[in-house]
């Protein structure tokens, strides 16, 4: 697309990506994690995740969403797909793309802590604390990035862009 510019690109992700792993491998040696991946935003990031981490990890999906079609959040938040198997006594890792207003990270980690995890923790590939109106504690980050509308990897507009193996944005 000629009107998307490369924020960041496929060589800076996989190596963020990589130390990423490092760290929660380090942190959780020896135990089992979940990944809960947010749906679909986040596949390529679990899935680049979860295959850099020495640690033996399960993978869970979710689907809430905030958004209708386009490039705003709509504010009220829907559960689309909820978890298959129970995270009861198991150390929870959220696994999101991106961290926007926090509306969506808030409500899925209060609904998430009612199912008794042992921990909850967040992951989140790209961060936007400029945009932020619900306090969300973050744990590991992948990348600040400035108010800008993003796409690739995993990003969309309308189902379009995810397929992109870099970060780029649009200006809307």
């Amino acid at each position: 697309m000629d009107n998307i510019k490369i924020l960041i690109d496929e060589k800076k992700l996989h190596k963020r990506i990589e130390e990423i792993a490092i760290q929660i491998s380090e942190e959780y040696k020896g135990k089992e994690i979940v990944l809960i991946c947010i749906l679909k935003g986040s596949v390529f990031f679990t899935v680049d995740l979860a295959k850099r981490i020495n640690s033996n990890v399960k993978l869970e999906f979710i689907r809430v969403s905030s958004y209708n079609e386009g490039t705003e959040s709509s504010g009220k938040i829907k559960m689309i797909l909820d978890l298959k198997d129970s995270i009861e006594g198991k150390n929870v890792i959220i696994v999101e793309d991106i961290i926007d207003t926090g509306r969506t990270l808030s409500y899925l980690i209060e609904y998430l802590k009612t199912k008794n995890p042992k921990s909850v923790k967040l992951c989140a590939l790209l961060d936007k604390p400029e945009r932020r109106v619900q306090d969300v504690k973050v744990d590991y980050v992948g990348f600040q990035i400035p108010d800008k509308f993003v796409v690739g990897y995993g990003l969309d507009v309308d189902e379009k862009y995810r397929n992109f193996p870099y970060i780029g944005y649009i200006d809307v």
